[in-house]
């Protein structure tokens, strides 16, 4: 199909906010699903914005979410390098998605970032970032204005994002047609909604935007209107809102549509999952069946369970353990997220699941928060997130290293792995920052390395491993590996020389938001995101 000046050949986008948020993954994806016709970025903006404070994501009812991501971005200078370096293939389309809170910011915006897209969504439709989004797009004069100014001066074409909430949607996309965009995209998120749990505002931001399946009605409706508005002039509709199903496509087709952005229906889909549903439902779409939500997930896990604290354990001013009145089901590599009523709320690995443990460093306001607390106070978790970790060879011997908190995540993996020959290496600033040593003991042999020498090798965890491999007898080794990224990289270039890159895998933390694989905040390097293809990713 003809977009722009480009004929591309897959119908189906990713909306803008969802997935693709950081460039690696936006890159691996234009690459890896033929499906994908149309690349949508994030929004950006002129400056670099934080957004939002955790929880950013929650879902109220199964498929049906809300969210207050807060149009997070690095700013359109640096964004505009970030696509400068990466190349998208020829049957793509890249629709770089922007916002501003006048004229003159999206034109400065636009002009930035034209040279390195196909086309530019201009985002009219948030409902929950004050002065932005759907503030902007129920000024119809304000509209045409930003539309043909961003025409005239980007040269390259431009669709409007529309609000399901505006009136009469349909006489906003005339007037964006009329002041020359070559296309709609509709509906951005309704609402904003207020969800609770326990008499307590899930999103941070309080409100937020709602999606998946309830807005699915409500889409179909905004665009036939804008069908019956503006299709004669020949623009071209891409619609989301609730698309799950090739059923839904169909429905979507008859009402006007010409592309399909399927979102937040990709909850929990790893990368791997994602080839095989898009590509299932082309073939649904060419054969007039419906069988591609098989690969879609209907589960709870994003339910918050109540617990309270039975014991906190003090280890140092900044690093406490802590003890829950349950357990948990939790399997090795994965994690959860605790959140405290407005506070926030934080990714954490399950240290054990019977009894449920977590081990917690105070960074920041929402962990002093936590650190804070007392026994039998209450904390919330969801979860649990991330791919068990499953190793097929029982002859290798396990190696697990960890540094600081990265200990945490290793625990697991050697409980679930009684048969093997277990070796620890465990890293700390110091004595007091070194936990749960007593019980990991009891699990395999256990090295500890301290930066002051307060406990065993004086020196940093690669240092204490480099020097037992050297010297030990441990036998064709399969390496877990977490900690912060600069302790990872060294750990891998090491491990390479006494094991193949295919029995090495790591965790490194990663900024996680959601926690199943929506904002794509989590992204690698090479593009996975690693709360869905994780936590512990094999070596590349």
């Amino acid at each position: 199909m003809r977009l722009g000046n480009k004929d591309i050949k897959g119908r189906f986008t990713i909306p803008s906010g969802i997935v693709t948020t950081e460039i690696s993954v936006l890159n691996k994806i234009a690459k890896e699903l033929p499906e994908i016709g149309i690349l949508t970025t994030k929004s950006i903006c002129l400056e670099p914005r934080e957004g939002n404070r955790e929880p950013i994501f929650s879902e109220y009812a199964p498929g049906c979410f809300t969210n207050a991501v807060g149009l997070t971005n690095h700013g359109a200078k640096e964004f505009a390098e970030q696509l400068g370096s990466i190349k998208i293939p020829e049957d793509k389309f890249l629709l770089t998605s922007i916002f501003g809170s006048d004229a003159d910011e999206f034109v400065k915006v636009a002009e930035l970032l034209a040279p390195v897209s196909d086309g530019l969504e201009l985002n009219f439709s948030c409902p929950h970032a004050k002065g932005y989004g759907q503030a902007i797009g129920q000024d119809f004069d304000l509209v045409s204005e930003i539309v043909s100014s961003i025409i005239n001066r980007a040269k390259i074409p431009v669709f409007a994002k529309l609000s399901p909430n505006i009136p009469d949607i349909g006489k906003i996309a005339k007037v964006c047609v009329d002041a020359g965009a070559s296309g709609i995209v509709a509906i951005n998120t309704a609402g904003p909604g207020y969800f609770m749990v326990d008499g307590h505002p899930v999103l941070t931001n309080k409100v937020g935007g709602l999606s998946g399946k309830a807005v699915l009605p409500l889409g179909l409706k905004c665009i036939k209107e804008i069908s019956e508005a503006v299709k004669s002039a020949g623009v071209k509709i891409i619609a989301c809102g609730g698309i799950s199903t090739a059923k839904d496509i169909r429905n979507y087709e008859a009402v006007g549509a010409d592309f399909f952005g399927v979102g937040s229906a990709l909850k929990n889909i790893d990368t791997e999952e994602l080839k095989l549903y898009f590509s299932a439902l082309n073939k649904d779409l060419q054969d007039d069946t419906d069988n591609a939500d098989k690969f879609l997930k209907s589960d709870n896990s994003m339910e918050y369970i109540k617990y309270k604290i039975k014991k906190k354990t003090d280890l140092a001013d900044d690093l406490s353990l802590i003890e829950f009145d349950g357990p948990f089901n939790a399997y090795a590599g994965q994690f959860i997220f605790l959140w405290l009523p407005s506070v926030g709320e934080k990714p954490f690995s399950v240290l054990n699941s019977q009894p449920f443990t977590v081990l917690v460093q105070d960074r920041g306001c929402f962990t002093k928060a936590l650190v804070g607390m007392k026994e039998s106070e209450i904390v919330y978790v969801r979860g649990s997130y991330g791919k068990r970790t499953e190793l097929s060879k029982p002859e290798n011997d396990l190696v697990l290293v960890g540094g600081g908190t990265g200990i945490a995540s290793l625990y697991l993996i050697a409980k679930e792995n009684k048969d093997r020959k277990v070796y620890f290496f465990l890293g700390a600033k110091d004595k007091s920052h070194l936990a749960y040593i007593e019980e990991f003991g009891k699990l395999g042999e256990v090295f500890v390395s301290t930066e002051d020498g307060s406990a065993g090798f004086k020196g940093n965890v690669v240092e204490l491993l480099q020097q037992s491999l050297e010297k030990s007898e441990i036998k064709n080794p399969v390496f877990y590996n977490c900690g912060p990224k600069g302790m990872i990289e060294a750990l891998i270039a090491l491990e390479e020389k006494y094991s193949s890159r295919e029995q090495i895998f790591s965790s490194i933390d990663y900024l996680t938001k959601c926690g199943v694989g929506i904002c794509g905040s989590c992204a690698t390097k090479d593009g996975r995101r690693s709360c869905v293809d994780g936590t512990f990713l094999k070596a590349v």
